[in-house]
């Protein structure tokens, strides 16, 4: 028999949910549903929409890419000044996102430390969508590697040990054993990635800038709407709020259930 929940965890608990549940249910109240489908349907959202896909899977890719790496790295390779490095890798994750930006700037930027030469190669990656995609890679592939890190630590080393003993090579051990344990740990990281890609704004505006049909994504839109028309902004606030919802759903018993 389950054993029942102590009423002042079920309170705390209905007030964590009112807390998480009060602004989507206002956005509800306040929609402009006679206007809905022309605001959503216009060329700006519609290019809004598109850019924000672009950056976010892009990032939520390159995450995967480089970020399982590095979390393998951290999580098995021993090395002076580990600490500072994993330190340093998930700090994007607690760092203002338009610190960030600056920083991108400072590094990426046409005068910064590797932008500069990549401009007198004619390679410019700020106010590009390019650009978009780094900034959203930048705050959200920590997410990844905090997943993937955790995954690969809390994997049985008998497993590889075994695979060892039957003769499997290191790199065939990690494509047929380890990464088929971890690949949950690695899908919620790839979803987290992707949730906060989709969402990034501080870094986006400072490094990428805000460029209709170039930059602008989705939180921009919002944004900039809210200064002149408070009404489309709910509205595309409404669309982002329902396209993070049906993935998360969706992968719950994937990903987030396990």
């Amino acid at each position: 028999m389950p054993r029942r929940t102590p009423f002042p965890l079920v309170v705390l608990a209905a007030i964590g949910a009112a807390f998480a549940l009060l602004p989507i249910v206002a956005l509800l109240g306040r929609a402009p549903w006679g206007r809905l489908g022309g605001i959503l349907a216009g060329e700006g959202a519609r290019e809004a929409l598109r850019l924000s896909l672009i950056a976010s899977l892009g990032a939520a890719a390159i995450s995967l890419v480089v970020g399982v790496p590095l979390a393998w790295v951290l999580a098995r390779a021993r090395f002076p000044g580990r600490s500072v490095l994993r330190a340093i890798v998930v700090l994007p994750v607690v760092l203002p996102p338009v610190v960030g930006g600056i920083g991108l700037l400072a590094a990426l930027g046409r005068r910064g430390l590797v932008g500069s030469l990549l401009a007198a190669n004619g390679i410019q990656l700020t106010f590009t969508t390019l650009g978009t995609v780094i900034a959203a890679t930048f705050v959200s592939m920590p997410l990844v590697v905090i997943a993937a890190e955790a995954g690969f630590r809390s994997l049985d080393p008998r497993l590889e040990a075994a695979a060892a003993s039957l003769g499997a090579r290191p790199w065939y051990a990690l494509r047929r054993v380890v990464l088929p344990n971890v690949a949950p740990q690695l899908a919620a990281g790839a979803v987290l990635a992707w949730a906060r890609a989709l969402g990034e704004f501080g870094a986006t505006v400072t490094f990428a800038g805000n460029l209709p049909g170039r930059t602008q994504t989705l939180p921009l839109v919002v944004y900039q709407a809210r200064q002149t028309d408070p009404a489309g902004a709910i509205a595309i606030s409404l669309l982002l709020v329902a396209i993070s919802v049906i993935v998360l759903v969706g992968l719950r018993d994937r990903v987030l259930a396990r």
